[in-house]
């Protein structure tokens, strides 16, 4: 029994990384074309869409956007009708960026910071699955230096190192309870550091179509000496040793994609973009305790991951000199195989569909806008560790404001 308990506290904290906690919100002005940007040349969000681009940029920029994110998710037990929902928490992914050089050379640099990955989940305590999670609290940011270098008028290419540092508080119920402490509880954090590149190559026909290709790099993320707090009956401390360490490590998977972008009758560009995540190196989940016991012993779960798709089309249209109006949408598969789908974000083959605009403020400064809606599929699951059972249905609502200044 204790092991099991022990097993369940190991496999939680890093397995939000590869699932629906991918946020993919770097900038609205994709974001409003549904997320299309590997094939565009926008604003500097081309630090992260395609680093290649960068160095077609006419202006210099500085910007910031943010994308409050509101996750919402049911779920119904087997053999149940009563369904509980995860509280209402907005999680805020943001991006800045930096990109500048001479208007006459051919290179410029460029700084992104983004956090592809993040998320605020709480289903409280009196939820069927407390014993599998009761709130988590993830974030992510990566830093992102960039050179970018026009060979010709046609090609360009360009390269950046990627620094991430990420943070997780995990809470769970546990089955251990006395008269001095009604409900065990286990509480995780801590902080770790992974590094990795993002490169890609941009082509402009100059017939109105734009093409580009990236590959942004795995990112293997090492959380090392991260606290676990369990709170256990007296007479099973020594058992449950707490406070404690432990260590372990996640690869952040590789992402490669081809986007086209075609601009026609002066006030239409149209794009699309197609996305491989390479979710495959994600096999296990391996936990170091840094105090063992008899009963605490190292933990390793399998995740046997599968790598996704995503397409995602856009279009903008230029309705006056001063207000770009903006419509998209994709389609998502999901990495998780049945029997490993998990309550921080049950997982699914999701739809999306995004809309957004720009005003020209002025000569420098765009204001822009976004909003997503993302639905999930139902899904029904036992998994495979915690045996959790029941039907979760999620929806994520998205709205994002971003301003730019440019010259």
């Amino acid at each position: 029994m204790r092991k099991i308990i022990l097993l369940m506290l190991a496999c939680v904290p890093f397995s939000v990384f590869a699932q629906g906690f991918q946020v993919n919100l770097e900038g609205q002005k994709q974001i409003g074309m549904g997320h299309t940007g590997t094939g565009l040349l926008l604003d500097g969000s081309s630090v992260f869409f395609n680093p290649g681009a960068v160095a077609k940029l006419s202006e210099n920029y500085v910007q910031a956007g943010i994308s409050p994110l509101m996750f919402k998710s049911g779920f119904v037990a087997t053999g149940s009708n009563v369904q509980y929902n995860t509280a209402d928490k907005i999680a805020p992914p943001f991006n800045v960026y930096a990109v500048w050089g001479p208007k006459t050379a051919k290179w410029k640099v460029g700084l992104g910071v983004y956090t592809p990955y993040g998320g605020l989940t709480d289903w409280g305590t009196n939820w069927p699955g407390k014993y599998t999670l009761v709130s988590l609290d993830l974030k992510t940011i990566f830093f992102q230096p960039t050179v970018s270098y026009k060979i010709s008028d046609v090609i360009s290419v360009g390269a950046g190192f990627v620094y991430n540092h990420g943070s997780v508080n995990l809470k769970r119920a546990i089955p251990l309870a006395d008269a001095n402490n009604p409900q065990g509880e286990a509480e995780l954090k801590g902080g770790g550091n992974g590094y990795g590149f993002n490169a890609g190559v941009f082509i402009d026909t100059k017939k109105g179509l734009t093409i580009g290709i990236t590959h942004r790099s795995k990112v293997n993320t090492k959380l090392n000496d991260g606290d676990a707090v369990l709170t256990v009956p007296g007479s099973l401390q020594t058992s449950f040793p707490s406070p404690n360490t432990f260590k372990a490590e996640l690869p952040l998977a590789a992402t490669t994609s081809i986007g086209f972008g075609y601009s026609f009758a002066q006030k239409w560009l149209v794009a699309f973009d197609a996305n491989y995540v390479h979710f495959d190196t994600y096999k296990a989940l391996a936990f170091d305790y840094g105090n063992n016991t008899t009963t605490l012993q190292d933990t390793y779960s399998p995740r046997n991951y599968k790598n996704a798709v995503s397409l995602r089309v856009g279009a903008q249209y230029k309705a006056t000199d001063k207000l770009m109006l903006r419509a998209g949408g994709g389609y998502a598969s999901t990495p998780v195989r049945d029997g490993y789908v998990t309550p921080e974000v049950p997982d699914a083959n999701r739809s999306f569909y995004t809309a957004g605009l720009s005003y020209l403020v002025n000569k420098h400064f765009d204001l822009d806008l976004s909003f997503e809606y993302e639905r999930l599929g139902t899904r029904t699951q036992t998994n495979i560790e915690t045996q959790l059972s029941g039907t979760f249905k999620s929806n994520v609502y998205i709205p994002g404001v971003a301003l730019v200044y440019h010259w």
